[in-house]
Formats: C-alpha cells, sequence, structure tokens
C-alpha cells in the first residue's frame, strides 16, 4: 500500500507526528509519500527516519518543497 502525505503549510512538529503514525500503520513493501514545505520538517525527518533505520529518498519537486519517499522495510 502507498500513504500519501501532503504536508505543505504544516509547521513542525505536525509533519514528523503525522509521519510517525503512519509509519506505525506500515507493513513490510508498503511506501509512505510525504510532501513538506517547512524548513524545521525538511531538516528533522530526514534524520527520525536515518535514526529509526528506514530506507527513504529525498526530492526537491519544487523551490522550496521536497518530497520523502519512505519504504516499510527497515535497512539493516
Amino acid at each position: 500500500m502507498i500513504y500519501k502525505y501532503d504536508g505543505r503549510g504544516e509547521k513542525c512538529p505536525v509533519p514528523l507526528v503525522k509521519l510517525r503514525l503512519l509509519l506505525k500503520k506500515m507493513h513490510d513493501g508498503d511506501q509512505c509519500i510525504i510532501t513538506i514545505d517547512d524548513i524545521g520538517s525538511i531538516n528533522d525527518i530526514p534524520k527520525l527516519l536515518d535514526k529509526q533505520g528506514y530506507s527513504y529518498r529525498e526530492n526537491a519537486i519544487d523551490s522550496g518543497i521536497v518530497e520523502i519517499k519512505v519504504n516499510a522495510c527497515k535497512s539493516n
């Protein structure tokens, strides 16, 4: 399943909290795609994903807007 969350216009920590809730719902093979534009979230979300061992990719999709694709299967 692919979960999508558009967090544009929301300030940290709201996108971080919503991502944590989505990660809890996800199973192996699922993916989460989040779109954010808050600089705090752009900095903090990758740190959280690294700390928890998730595999993800970041893409700048527009000026100040970042899309992060998170795979449910944690890397080893």
